[in-house]
């Protein structure tokens, strides 16, 4: 069924708050989840992570409702930041917004997190810079369901990068990727659909690339992009390695081998205030010519145009935000039943 955004939104945010989050923080959760329903990235929003990871989480205490973030280490430009083991999308929007807020004051602002958790879809944040006429860049550590290139056990995690650039009048650049072939939420997709996995996206238990989901899911083995060495997976591990290294490493988290789910995770967030370097509308203007460069490229046979990072997404938030956001039957009984069972008042 489609679901007005207001509505969902509504709707979240008063799970979240019944479940102890302050009204505020309950609204960010709700927001950044719903905005990744709106563009399209539904592996991202209400429809999984809610019911597998963020409820039970903030339930047996994996999650802390209520945390009190705290800033170990800043300079001018730089911040560290203690999570306190809060909700990712809490934790992540305290970040980006020190973040952009140093950049304001020295053009560039970089911030990494320890003792966070899950912080949804990566390209949340970057985007939050886009009004400051900044660049914005986000990271995060995940958990540990990725195979390194010739490796039999996972040992890295899906790991995205996510970056957002500022244009004036053609869509937004957005590249939000997994340095995975495709993150956990694909698999799930595919089991819900009973739909075969491409050769490349997963592995069974001794490393072997399957089209199975169940077998994948049990697995929990993702392959690198790329999916294998003839294909570039090792450029995939790297980039993984390198997202570890700033978010993980830089910010302090522990490395560990378990993928159990809800564990500290670890963030990095930048912003880079375009006017540091020339002048906004001077860069704005070229970044159109060159996006519309890119979108202008005639097409292969069988495809009817080329995109850029992002144009997708935004037109499919037009197109939701329209018409509604497209939820499965048994994610909608999910949600009202949740609801029901806490007192929440909104309803879909």
């Amino acid at each position: 069924m489609r679901v007005p955004a207001e509505k969902l939104t509504a709707l979240v945010a008063g799970i979240f708050q019944k479940l102890g989050l302050t009204a505020e923080d309950a609204k960010i959760c709700a927001d950044a989840l719903v905005q990744a329903d709106l563009s399209g990235v539904d592996t991202h929003g209400v429809s999984y992570y809610i019911e597998l990871l963020y409820v039970p989480g903030i339930q047996t205490g994996k999650i802390n409702p209520r945390p009190r973030i705290q800033t170990i280490h800043e300079t001018p430009v730089t911040a560290l930041l203690d999570g306190d083991g809060g909700m990712g999308f809490v934790v992540g929007t305290r970040a980006m917004e020190i973040a952009i807020q140093k950049a304001k004051e020295s053009g560039v602002g970089l911030v990494t997190v320890k003792n966070s958790s899950h912080y949804g879809m990566g390209g949340y944040y970057p985007l939050m810079a886009l009004a400051h006429d900044m660049i914005g860049l986000s990271m995060t550590s995940a958990d540990r369901f990725v195979l390194p290139t010739f490796g039999r056990v996972p040992r890295v995690g899906t790991n995205p990068i996510s970056v957002a650039v500022p244009t004036a009048e053609e869509p937004p650049f957005l590249l939000d990727m997994a340095t995975s072939t495709v993150p956990m939420g694909k698999i799930m997709l595919a089991r819900h659909e009973g739909a075969k996995l491409p050769q490349g996206w997963a592995a069974d238990e001794e490393g072997r690339s399957t089209t199975d989901p169940e077998v994948a899911w049990d697995a929990k083995h993702l392959l690198p992009l790329g999916g294998t060495y003839e294909q570039g997976s090792h450029k995939g591990y790297g980039l993984s390695v390198l997202v570890e290294i700033l978010s993980a490493i830089l910010s302090g988290v522990q490395i560990r081998t378990d993928p159990e789910l809800g564990a500290e995770a670890g963030h990095f967030f930048g912003a880079i205030r375009i006017d540091a370097f020339r002048p906004v509308g001077e860069f704005e203007s070229m970044m159109d010519g060159y996006l519309r460069m890119l979108r202008n490229t005639p097409p292969v046979e069988g495809q009817e145009r080329v995109y850029y990072a992002g144009l997708i997404e935004y037109e499919t938030r037009q197109e939701r935000i329209r018409h509604g956001i497209p939820l499965h039957d048994r994610v909608v009984t999910y949600l009202q039943k949740l609801a029901n069972e806490l007192g929440v008042e909104q309803q879909i």
